[in-house]
Parts: structure tokens; C-alpha cells; sequence
């Protein structure tokens, strides 16, 4: 980032500086989880709908920042400097705003609902070995994202690239007017972020204003009503048109090898090797871009073959050995490593080791490079770094815990094993064509083909929903029982935890303990406390519902032969019209005798559970729950002389029932983006994805059957596909004989004969697919919800039935 005086910044932004005004400020942090280098760095106390980055000024502190822009100053922090706004978030962006003035060389802006990402990601890679160039990192494009990477701005370069997204009416000037594209890019205008615009009349206007400042605009010609409204709107710009139709300044043709590109009536060949409609679109865009750049166009064709694809989320993987692998081996530039460390950070296992190869897309070279991406590494608490590269291994000496360098991946697969590496959590990060996915193939957990992938920002992303349903004082406890759903209670927890989770909930000791086993520090209520279970709880820090008095009693004397002095936390469990479990009306007098008689125990919660929150023509018995709860609640407290918090929301009940939101609120299943009706499932996203391959293709003949008891016997030549998937993992045999459906290539295929142990077959009959095609049993398409309706259950059980030996994927932001 730029070097800048506190002054120049309090001016900037036309804030009160409170402080040293000759203090320097070289970073930026917002969240005070990630902060490592605190030096010369400066913390902005954003306030969401829900957080209030005040909070967190203390934890900012103590992490060694003493430079802070807030809208109200703090007491007792100790020696601190200030700038002091109205607004933290509008500061942020009139210092991007003042800093992008800076600047006169060329500033790309590309937008749209898809495709930015890989679009800014490609120019970076055809050009940075050519031109010096700068462009926002990952997807940081909100209104918080782009004045950050604008501050990146700095002398010396020649071109910066920055993806510029939206999701509501009046965001689009807000950045443009910050970044001032000299060249808007626009890749497309579909349904993505749609559902705040009253219309695609309304979402289209608010996208061409990222040509407000640009003397180019690059769009789109098969969208006629989007063209249209960018001749109306800019007719004295210059127009860059791309796409198939005739008129097309940058014409696709049509060829089986390659990209092949029409532009001022010269063909260009482009070896471009993806084959997809999205990926020939998004390099269609990047040489259109190309062209209006001070660059000879020759100089970079051939660079189209060397395009890799954008892996915008890490993969998490289960490794042999206990080892967690989190896989960014696709990048190895110096803006991507900070991001990564920061994944690996809060990785909840003790042990850490990072992979780390050549630093090959770097405008810097040698000593001065390797001792920023040391100082980085070396502020990390990771107790192995391997190295792999002759560059980087010259500079080992600057890394500290230092545990091997190889010159290549070969030597290292020659010389260390997965079991070098037992339970630890493994970064890979490194440049492609040191393929460190060799070492994740043969560090990985042996399974087959078929996997269940998690995309744990959509999770998270689900869960902000709900807590956007939320007053800001609300607490928020997220359900983790059952294996996480059967998504996985570790990987799942952790996601949570990071973002502020209250408690974590599990129904069995086991599950909690296995969770503290893994670094899990959060708070965990057990759900059912089992009596042989009371140890566990205790000795790994659970707090238990405690739901009769035989319960309440035998865990006191467990409390008491463990020699636990302090009050032990405890939840009460109300009956309210469940019954399954909790103390009914006539049992709270007794209660409440046992808990004025017992200085072993302390209620933090007192909670029940509404049967009915999802069910639109039993509304009325909510109410009436709810009206039992408050009056057991009042006769408990007004015994006991304190107030423990109140919950009894579940998922439905969050935004059916607000008013009912009390203290706090538990998430279960709509983190998981199932459905909670029309009104709320269209800001949801699928969150699991069940997936396999094709293993075998054969063709029937007319009479031909398929599987055990001849059930399908096909009428006409009739083409099948075999699934290495079956009943032994999770899926159910009620969705054979044509009941369910699999998606291939976006198609659906019908499940057909029945579904075996180990193996399934589909109905491919026109559908163009080949053997190793991935198959999608539930995501997307078909949903979670229609594979429930198809076997006649609810989307809890489907979830929670894969099988263990069905490996699970984790994506990350």
C-alpha cells in the first residue's frame, strides 16, 4: 500500500485527528481476527447491520494497532491515535477516492453478474510478465473491497485492474466514482444480485454507470436491450462491442480447435484449450480488452494456451494421517499469500505447516521479494515451512521454522510422506507449473469417485441472512449435531466460529468432545447429555441441557465427585408442546427448589422448541408455546433472582416469528440454504452438492433389463450409465425405477431398475456424455428439497444419511 501520513489521511477524509499526526499508516484492517503485522497499520470500526466494528477496537489493540477510524472514541485504550467520522465506511472510500486522484495510467473496470473474476484473472496472467500492473485481489469488489484495493494503487505501474460488483440499487457510482475506469468492462447482465432491482430495465442502468468516468466501454452485442441502453446513455464514448452476432466489434466464429476471433476484418487464432460457453466468453472478453491496450496483439496471442482456471474458493480436503489439506495451488503472486495465511490462521488444528514454492507473478524480484513474503510467513504461528524452488530455497535463511526445501515437487515426494505431516492442517501454495496437486493426490484420504462438496461461503453467506433477520443484540447459537447435518461437524464448526457464533450445539457428548479435540474453543451446549456421557461434558468444557430432575441430579454428583468448585453451566429444557424432552408446567416447582439448593450449577440458558414454526396452518400453536414459555420462564426467575438468556427460534421460526427472537436465536438446516419458502429462498444458496462420475457407458437393446429383479426393461435401443454410488452411501433405494433423477452436462437422467449397494444406473438416451463424466445426485439441480420429495421425506434425513465413506470437500472464500 501506499506510505501516508495519520495527517494526510485525517485530511483525506475530512476527519478529526485525534493523536500523532506524523504517525505512518502502510495497511489497512477491518477485522481485527486477521490482523498479524500490526506495524504502521490502521483499523477502521465498521458498523454492519449486525456488527459494530466498535467492538472489536480492544481486540485491534491488543494485536499491536494504535491507529483507528472511528465515530466515537473509545475510553481506556491507552495510548491510541484517532480519527474520529460520521461514517468509517464513507472515510474509507474518500481516501480510496483521494488516492485513485493520484494516478493517470490506465485503470480497467469490469463488472457484471458473472465471469469478473476470471476475466481480471486472465488479463493478469497474459499481461504481468509484459507490462507492470496491479488488480484487486480475490473478489474484492463490494463497497468495502474496491477502496481497499485502490489504496494499492502506487508509481511505477503501467496498468490496474479492478472487478467492481453490486447487489443493490445506487452502489454502482459509489465505486465508479472511486476507481474512475479510463475502461469499463461489462461481461454480462443476468440473474445473479437481481432480486433487490425492480426490474432488468433498473439492474441494467445501475451497471452501465461504471462508464460514468471510462473513455471505453466494453460490453456485450447479443443483449440488445443492455446495447441499447448503452448507446442511449453514452453515445459519445467509444463502443467495443463483443459476442457472436455480425455487427460484433470482436467477433466469436466458429472453429473445433481453438478461439478463433474477428477484429477489423483480420482473424486471429487464439489456442485457447476450455471448451465451455462461459470460459470462450470470458477469453473473448480479455482479448477484447487486449485490444484497446497499448500492447501489440501478436506479442500475446500465444499466451492464451497457458491460461489456468480460476480457482476462486480453496479446496479443503481429508488427508491420511489425520491431515487437513487446504489447496491453493493455483497462484503464487505476492497479494494472494496474505489471504491464504490468514485461511490457514484460523484452521482450528494446532499444527500448521505451509507449502510454499517460487514467487513467479511478482513485479519484484530476489532479496527484496523474499523478505516481504518472509516477514508475512514469519508472523504466522506455523511450525513447519517447506520450500520448493530453486529461487525461494536461495532465501531460506529468512524464513523461520524451516523444515525442508526441495528444488522441485519431485524431490519432495522422493523424500517426505503423509505421515511426516500426521495431524497436522497442510497449506499448499505455490505457482502451477510446480503442480503441487501431486502432493495433495498422494497426501489425500483414499476414497472413490463419489463426494460430498461443501461450499462453506455459501454456508456462511445463508447464515448472514439470518442474522440480517436479527436486532443487533440478539445472540445466535448454530445447530452442528448429526456430523454438521452430515456435511461435517468440524469443518462446519469452524466456518461458525469464525464468524462470531454465540454457541455451537451438538446432540451427543462426543460430538462436542471431538470438537474441542480439534481446537474448537467456542462455547457447545450438548443437546441430549447422556448419564455415561457427564465426564466427557465436563472434562472437555460442554454445557449440558438438562431437562428432568433425575438429569439435573445425576449430573451434580458427577459435579461433586469431580471436585468442581465453580458453578458449572447448565441449560434448562422447557416442554412447551414438543414432548420429547423438558421440564413441563408442574415440575418447575420442584425446580426451582433443586437450583436454590444448589451452588454447583448455573442456568446461562432456558429454552424450549416450537413444533410447528414451519407448518403455516399451525401458527396458532406456536403462540400458544410461546405463551407456556414465558410463564414458566417468570416463575423460574422470579425463584432463582437472575435472568438467564431466553431462546426457542429455530431456523423457521427466525423469520416467521421476530417478535419471538428474545435473546437468542438457533440455525440448524437454514444454513444449508433449505428451503424456508418462496420469500426467503431466493437470498439462500445450496450449500452441498452430491457428487459422482460415470464410471461405465452401455447400450441396450430392446428387451434388455437393468439390475436385480428386471424391474426396467428397455422398450428401444436404449443408452445407461453406471454410478459408482448406491445405497451404501446415503442414497435412497425409493428413488429407483425412474422415481429420481441425476444431472449430467445440465441434463436430467432418470434413475432406472433398482439402486444397488455400491452402484446405480441412469437413463442417458440423448444426452452427449462420456465415461468420468461428473454426475450431480442433489445441489443445484436436482435440489436438496425435490431429492427429499422424491424418496417422501424431508431434507434432514437425505442430509444426514451419506455415508461416511463418501469423502467431503470444503470451498472457501
Amino acid at each position: 500500500m501506499f506510505s501516508y501520513k495519520l495527517s494526510e489521511v485525517a485530511d483525506a477524509m475530512n476527519a478529526k485527528l485525534v493523536g500523532s499526526p506524523d504517525q505512518i499508516i502502510e495497511s489497512i484492517w477491518i477485522d481485527s481476527r486477521h490482523i498479524v503485522l500490526a506495524k504502521n497499520g490502521i483499523f477502521f470500526a465498521l458498523k454492519g447491520a449486525q456488527i459494530d466494528g466498535h467492538t472489536y477496537i480492544q481486540s485491534a489493540y491488543d494485536k499491536g494497532i494504535r491507529n483507528f477510524v472511528v465515530s466515537e472514541i473509545p475510553k481506556n485504550l491507552g495510548e491510541a491515535n484517532f480519527l474520529v467520522v460520521d461514517n468509517p465506511k464513507k472515510a474509507l472510500q474518500a481516501w480510496a477516492k483521494h488516492h485513485r486522484q493520484k494516478f493517470d495510467y490506465t485503470v480497467v473496470g469490469i463488472t457484471g453478474s458473472n465471469g469478473k473474476t476470471i476475466v481480471k484473472e486472465w488479463l493478469y496472467q497474459l499481461l504481468y510478465d509484459k507490462i507492470k500492473l496491479i488488480r484487486s485481489p480475490k473478489s474484492f469488489n463490494s463497497q468495502i473491497g474496491v477502496p481497499i484495493s485502490v489504496l494499492e494503487m502506487m508509481d511505477g505501474i503501467s496498468l490496474a485492474i479492478f472487478e467492481l460488483g453490486i447487489s443493490q440499487p445506487n452502489e454502482m457510482m459509489q465505486i465508479s466514482d472511486i476507481v474512475k475506469p479510463n475502461l469499463a468492462v461489462i461481461t454480462n447482465i443476468g440473474e445473479a444480485h437481481s432480486e433487490f432491482f425492480e426490474d432488468r430495465e433498473q439492474h441494467i442502468q445501475e451497471k452501465i454507470q461504471i462508464a460514468e468516468h471510462a473513455e471505453i466501454i466494453i460490453y456485450p452485442s447479443d443483449d440488445t436491450a443492455f446495447k441499447q441502453a448503452i448507446k442511449n446513455k453514452y453515445p459519445n464514448k467509444k463502443h467495443i462491442s463483443f459476442g457472436e452476432s455480425s455487427d460484433a466489434d470482436i467477433q466469436k466464429l466458429e472453429t473445433k480447435e481453438g478461439l478463433n476471433v474477428n477484429f477489423k476484418n483480420k482473424t486471429y487464432q487464439l489456442p485457447f484449450e476450455y471448451k465451455d460457453e462461459a470460459s470462450l466468453n470470458n477469453a473473448l472478453i480479455c482479448f477484447a480488452v487486449l485490444t484497446q491496450l497499448d500492447i501489440d496483439l501478436e506479442d500475446v496471442l500465444d499466451d492464451f494456451k497457458r491460461l489456468m482456471p480460476v480457482e476462486m474458493r480453496l479446496e479443503v480436503l481429508e488427508g491420511s494421517h489425520q491431515i487437513e489439506i487446504i489447496n491453493d495451488a493455483f497462484n503464487s503472486d505476492l497479494s494472494s499469500i496474505p489471504i491464504a495465511l490468514n485461511v490457514l490462521n484460523h484452521h482450528a488444528k494446532p499444527k500448521k505447516t505451509l507449502i510454499l514454492t517460487d514467487i513467479l507473478q511478482n513485479r519484484q524480484k530476489g532479496a527484496a521479494l523474499y523478505q516481504e513474503v518472509a516477514d508475512w510467513v514469519n508472523a504466522y504461528p506455523i511450525q513447519k515451512v517447506v520450500l520448493i524452488g530453486e529461487e525461494i530455497t536461495e532465501f531460506k535463511a529468512l524464513f523461520k521454522n524451516l523444515y525442508a526445501s526441495f528444488k522441485d515437487t519431485a524431490s519432495f515426494l522422493n523424500e517426505l510422506k503423509a505421515s511426516d505431516f500426521a495431524g497436522e492442517t497442510i497449506l499448499l501454495k505455490g505457482a502451477r507449473k510446480f503442480e503441487l496437486e501431486r502432493i495433495s493426490k498422494v497426501f489425500e484420504k483414499k476414497s472413490h469417485d463419489t463426494i460430498l462438496e461443501v461450499n462453506l461461503q455459501n454456508l456462511l453467506e445463508n447464515l448472514n441472512y439470518f442474522r440480517s433477520k436479527l436486532k443487533p443484540s440478539t445472540k445466535l447459537m448454530a445447530m452442528v449435531k448429526a456430523f454438521g447435518y452430515g456435511a461435517g461437524g468440524f469443518d462446519i464448526s469452524q466456518a461458525l466460529a469464525s464468524q462470531h457464533i454465540d454457541y455451537l450445539g451438538v446432540a451427543y457428548a462426543d460430538e462436542g468432545a471431538e470438537l474441542r479435540q480439534q481446537g474448537i474453543s467456542t462455547p457447545i451446549i450438548v443437546m441430549n447429555p447422556e448419564q455415561n456421557s457427564y465426564t466427557s461434558i465436563i472434562d472437555s468444557s460442554l454445557e449440558p441441557e438438562i431437562y428432568s430432575l433425575r438429569v439435573l441430579r445425576k449430573f451434580t454428583e458427577k459435579l461433586i465427585d469431580k471436585n468442581i468448585a465453580t458453578a458449572y453451566p447448565i441449560h434448562i429444557k422447557l416442554n412447551t408442546g414438543m414432548n420429547r424432552l423438558g421440564f413441563k408446567p408442574e415440575d418447575i416447582s420442584e425446580l426451582v427448589q433443586e437450583l436454590a439448593d444448589n451452588p454447583y450449577v448455573k442456568v446461562k440458558t432456558i429454552f424450549s422448541h416450537l413444533a410447528t414454526s414451519d407448518v403455516p396452518s399451525e401458527h396458532a400453536f406456536v403462540h400458544q408455546q410461546m405463551q407456556k414459555y414465558q410463564e414458566m420462564y417468570e416463575r423460574i426467575v422470579s425463584n432463582i433472582g437472575y435472568r438467564p438468556t431466553r431462546h426457542i427460534l429455530n431456523s423457521a421460526g427466525i423469520l416467521n416469528f421476530p417478535d419471538y427472537q428474545m435473546d437468542m436465536v438457533r440455525v440448524g438446516i437454514g444454513m444449508f440454504g433449505v428451503s424456508m419458502g418462496s420469500e426467503h429462498q431466493k437470498h439462500l444458496k445450496p450449500v452441498v452438492t452430491f457428487k459422482t462420475v460415470i464410471s461405465q457407458i452401455s447400450t441396450l437393446q430392446a428387451g434388455d433389463t437393468v439390475s436385480y429383479g428386471r424391474n426396467f426393461k428397455a422398450n428401444e435401443i436404449t443408452k445407461i450409465a453406471t454410478l459408482p454410488v448406491g445405497y451404501a452411501d446415503g442414497l435412497k433405494r425409493s428413488l429407483g425405477n425412474e422415481n429420481g433423477h441425476v444431472s449430467i452436462h445440465g441434463q436430467l437422467a432418470p434413475i432406472i431398475g433398482t439402486v444397488c449397494m455400491d452402484m446405480m444406473m441412469v437413463d442417458i438416451s440423448g444426452i452427449n456424455c462420456q465415461e468420468g463424466d461428473e454426475v450431480i445426485i442433489f445441489g443445484e439441480k436436482p435440489s436438496l428439497e425435490e431429492v427429499a420429495e422424491q424418496c417422501n421425506t424431508i431434507t434432514y434425513e437425505i442430509l444426514t444419511s451419506i455415508s461416511s465413506r463418501v469423502k467431503r470437500i470444503y470451498l472457501k472464500e
